[in-house]
C-alpha cells in the first residue's frame, strides 16, 4: 500500500493508543507483521515537551520507519510548532489527532471534540500540512464519525482535509459520545471513501482477519486499523495481513514463541521507562498477554505484587515454560474478543 512517497508492506495498520502503542509495543507490533504504525499522541503544549511522559512517547529509538508521530492540540500555530518538532526528531509523517474520545483531551477541545468546530480543524490541519510541506512530510488525520449521532460530519470534515493536503484519513465508526460503548458503524467510513481520492483506514471493532476483511468489502477502505483487539495479541497483524492475501486462517502462535516475544517485550519496556515504572507499567501487558489462558488470572494477581524487574520477567518466563510443556500452540481457554473490555478491565 502506498502511503505519499512511503510503501507500506500490507493494509494492516497499529492504532494509537495513549498508554499503549508506546515504542516497544509498535515495534513488536511490526515484527509480529503491522504494516504501519502510529505513536501515542503527543501534545502540541510546548512546555509540556520536556517533560518525561511526551520525552518517552517522543522516543524512536532504533524504531523502523515511516515514523508516525500523533499530535494532539487545540491552537494552528501551536500544532505547526510541534509538527516542525517532532519532525526535527525524526517524525516522517505527522499524523494529527481529531479522534481521542477523553474527557481530558475533549475538555481542552482537542482530539474528537475538533470536530464541533470545523473551521478551527481544518485550520489546524491547513496549518500543519503547512508546515511539513517543506520538509516532505505526509499529514495524516485520524477521526471519529462525528460529535455525537446527530452531528456525523466526517464526510464534510474528510472533503476539507483532502484539500487542505491530507495524504490520507482514518475513520473510527463512533462518535465522541459513543466512546469505545456499542458497535461501530461503517456506513459513515463507506460514505468517505466514496467522498474522497485519499486512501482511507477503516478502524473500529476490527478483532479478527474475517472481519478485517468484511469491514474492508463494506466500506471499501484501502487499510485496516487495529487496536484494542491487538493488546496482548500482537500477532493479530500477521493473522490479517495472512488471510486478506491468501483467504487462508493461519493457526495460532506457538507458546514458544509467545514466550521469546514477550521476553524481549519486557526488556524493551524496562529500557524505555526504567525500573520503577518499567514493572508496574508492565503489568497491564502481561495481564493482557494472559487473561485468556489457564492460569492467567493466578498470574497477573501474582505479578502485581512483584516489584523487581528481574523477578517480573522471570516470573513470567517461567510460567510461559510450564504452558510450553502443555501445548505446544497459543490456545486460550475463552478468547472473547470484540472490543477487549474484559482484557483492560482484567489489567
Amino acid at each position: 500500500m502506498q502511503l505519499a512517497q512511503f510503501s507500506l508492506p500490507n493494509p494492516v495498520f497499529v492504532a494509537p493508543m495513549a498508554g499503549v502503542t508506546d515504542r516497544p509495543f509498535r515495534q513488536l507490533c511490526r515484527r509480529f507483521g503491522a504494516g504501519h504504525a502510529v505513536s501515542e499522541m503527543v501534545t502540541s503544549k510546548k512546555e509540556l515537551w520536556n517533560s518525561l511522559k511526551t520525552s518517552r512517547r517522543a522516543d524512536h529509538s532504533g524504531e523502523p520507519g515511516p515514523i508516525a508521530v500523533q499530535i494532539a492540540g487545540v491552537e494552528a500555530a501551536e500544532m505547526a510548532e510541534a509538527a516542525r518538532y517532532n519532525i526535527e526528531r525524526g517524525a516522517q509523517i505527522i499524523d494529527i489527532n481529531m479522534g481521542c474520545p477523553a474527557k481530558k483531551v475533549c475538555n481542552k477541545w482537542a482530539g474528537s471534540a475538533l470536530m464541533q468546530n470545523e473551521t478551527l480543524a481544518i485550520g489546524i490541519v491547513e496549518a500543519v500540512v503547512q508546515a511539513c510541506a517543506p520538509h516532505q512530510v505526509p499529514v495524516t488525520l485520524k477521526m471519529r464519525t462525528g460529535w455525537a449521532r446527530d452531528h456525523r460530519n466526517a464526510v464534510s470534515i474528510a472533503r476539507a482535509a483532502e484539500q487542505a493536503g491530507v495524504a490520507l484519513l482514518t475513520v473510527h465508526g463512533r462518535t465522541r459520545e459513543q466512546g469505545y460503548k456499542g458497535e461501530a458503524e461503517y456506513d459513515t467510513i463507506a460514505a468517505v471513501k466514496a467522498a474522497v481520492r485519499i486512501p482511507v483506514v477503516a478502524n473500529g471493532d476490527i478483532d479478527s482477519p474475517h472481519k478485517a476483511a468484511r469491514v474492508l468489502a463494506q466500506t471499501g477502505a484501502d487499510a485496516v486499523m487495529v487496536g484494542r483487539a491487538a493488546m496482548g495479541r500482537p500477532w493479530i497483524f500477521r493473522e490479517i495481513a495472512h488471510f486478506l492475501a491468501t483467504g487462508e486462517e493461519l493457526p495460532p502462535p506457538r507458546v514458544a514463541e509467545v514466550r521469546e516475544a514477550l521476553r524481549e517485550h519486557l526488556h524493551e519496556h524496562y529500557g524505555l521507562y526504567g525500573e520503577w515504572s518499567g514493572v508496574r507499567s508492565a503489568r497491564k501487558h502481561i495481564g493482557w498477554y494472559v487473561a485468556a489462558l489457564p492460569g492467567g488470572e493466578e498470574l497477573r494477581q501474582a505479578i502485581n505484587r512483584v516489584e523487581q524487574a528481574e523477578q517480573q520477567w522471570q516470573q513470567v518466563d517461567a510460567w510461559f515454560a510450564r504452558l510450553e510443556q502443555q501445548q505446544e500452540f497459543l490456545t486460550p481457554v475463552n478468547r472473547a474478543f470484540g472490543p477487549v473490555e474484559n482484557w483492560r478491565q482484567a489489567a
